[in-house]
């Protein structure tokens, strides 16, 4: 039987709201992607039709996450892979090799190996970082909807000139980090975190899963 190997990937480390994602993918040998890359260096159309052909062609794939919450009381790292643990259990095949971006790897009972650069060197790590990236831009893409005064749909969460000017106008919201510097400085400023509702329809922590074919 040919090995099955799953590539893993996250997106959502460095903004300052939002959860951080991540997505396991195995690909079918039979069923080849071109021009697959890290999702960085992807324009958001070609992200979005390479998202689209490996969620088509992909044997299995899963999105996992870790929330705002998690995230500050776990801290980053851990979130991170929390949000990878997840994905990598909600693949309905198990792999027997499971390559992760980066230098660290989540403790759970599979065989794993970090690959640092692994999302520019690895197909199948580059394909894992596309569905991470558009799964999350389109969640900040609906928080947006929820809280449009901050530009979620522009900025992703990412900390931008634009994205701290609104958070010091307006305030902390119920998907800011606040664990985070620049988040923490602003509700200590204010005294209290602002009291917006909190998100509707919040997503299960793992939220996109396909069943082999």
């Amino acid at each position: 039987m040919a090995e099955i190997i799953a590539g893993v990937d996250e997106a959502g480390v460095c903004p300052i709201a939002g959860p951080v994602v991540a997505a396991a993918v195995i690909l079918n040998p039979e069923r080849g992607i071109y021009k697959l890359k890290d999702s960085k260096l992807l324009s958001p159309k070609q992200r979005e039709d390479l998202y689209e052909k490996i969620t088509e062609r992909a044997l299995a794939f899963s999105v996992g996450l870790a929330t705002v919450e998690e995230i500050d009381d776990l801290n980053i790292f851990h979130a991170t892979m929390l949000a990878m643990a997840r994905a990598i259990k909600g693949l309905t095949l198990h792999p027997s090799l499971v390559l992760i971006d980066g230098r660290s790897a989540p403790k759970i009972e599979y065989t794993m190996k970090p690959i640092v650069g692994g999302d520019r060197t690895v197909k199948i790590i580059s394909a894992a970082s596309i569905i991470a990236k558009v799964t999350r831009d389109q969640m900040m893409r609906d928080y947006h909807v929820q809280f449009p005064k901050y530009n979620f749909a522009k900025h992703k969460g990412y900390p931008t000139k634009e994205h701290q000017g609104l958070l010091s106008q307006f305030g902390a919201c119920p998907i800011h980090r606040r664990s985070f510097a620049r988040v923490k400085d602003v509700i200590a400023r204010d005294g209290i975190a602002n009291t917006l509702v909190a998100p509707e329809n919040a997503p299960s922590n793992v939220i996109e899963k396909k069943d082999a074919l």
